[in-house]
């Protein structure tokens, strides 16, 4: 169980860090709605046409308004949030944005009264708030109308994410995996395909254009969604969702590394504050002394 949970762990962290790379790539050839609409429908479609060609057999007898709800939150939104902000901010500070959503699913999951806070867990809502000021108040480029629009909808999209993902838990956690993205994908897309008459796919794409986005939906979409709400339903929303402490430390890598994108000193002490929020948050180090014992 616990080598499962870090295979799955590890497998996600690296591909969703590495989604950030495409996702930028992918948003400036087909622009942020196709980036979100069409990435959905070919995640939705592929991962529907793999069960037919092994036989799996599907069940969607939940009803379409809990993946149309799923769809919203855990893509549509998510996305948006994701896709605007990627080349608005920059990966590495979208990237320790993401980082934040554990703080979220803590307090959605509590108001759901499907996770509990204790007082450490209360001092690490405290940090994890203190951390976002942190970022969102020092950054390297200039306070523009684009950064503002960018992490603002960036941290909706985080929300929103942590939102789906407790839903995901308390309505939906006899519903496979394999359905749960076949049904959130295909909503989120239908959602966002609207989007696409005021923000249309740019024209003179390249056949590599295409294949970064398939490898986006395909890979970074399906697959880890796949693998990510088995954990849910195995461990639970917020422990499920903590690995994207582990995405942000890929991503930002890749951002300063690879991009070249520049970080000042008070946004890491303003990540370091989200991630000691997050521990606190989800008792890990509870965790570790009972597993020690």
């Amino acid at each position: 169980m616990k080598a499962e949970i870090a295979t799955k762990f590890s497998i996600l962290s690296i591909l969703w860090g590495v989604s950030f790379l495409l996702l930028l790539r992918v948003v400036q050839a087909f622009d942020w709605a196709a980036a979100i609409s069409v990435r959905a429908f070919i995640a939705s479609g592929s991962v529907f046409l793999f069960g037919l060609m092994i036989k799996k057999k599907f069940n969607f007898s939940i009803g379409a308004k809990h993946f149309a709800i799923l769809g919203a939150t855990s893509v549509s939104f998510q996305l948006i949030g994701l896709s605007v902000a990627v080349p608005r901010i920059g990966t590495a500070l979208t990237a320790i944005l993401v980082g934040a959503i554990p703080l979220f699913s803590s307090v959605i999951g509590r108001l759901m009264k499907i996770e509990n806070i204790d007082r450490l867990g209360f001092i690490g809502l405290f940090l994890g708030f203190i951390g976002i000021i942190f970022l969102v108040g020092f950054p390297q480029e200039k306070l523009s109308s684009d950064f503002f629009v960018g992490f603002g909808l960036c941290t909706l999209g985080c929300i929103s994410a942590a939102f789906g993902s407790n839903y995901s838990k308390l309505k939906m956690s006899q519903v496979g995996n394999w359905e749960q993205v076949i049904g959130a994908f295909f909503f989120g897309g239908l959602f966002t395909a609207p989007l696409l008459v005021f923000v249309p796919i740019k024209p003179g794409l390249a056949l590599s254009d295409w294949l970064n986005i398939i490898a986006l939906a395909v890979v970074c979409s399906a697959l880890c969604y796949v693998i990510y709400f088995s954990l849910v339903a195995k461990i639970g929303a917020t422990r499920s969702i903590s690995v994207e402490f582990l995405v942000t430390v890929v991503a930002v890598l890749i951002g300063a590394f690879y991009l070249n994108e520049a970080i000042t000193v008070f946004q890491l002490f303003g990540a370091l504050l989200v991630i000691i929020g997050s521990v606190l948050i989800l008792d890990l180090f509870s965790v570790s002394k009972r597993v020690g014992k």
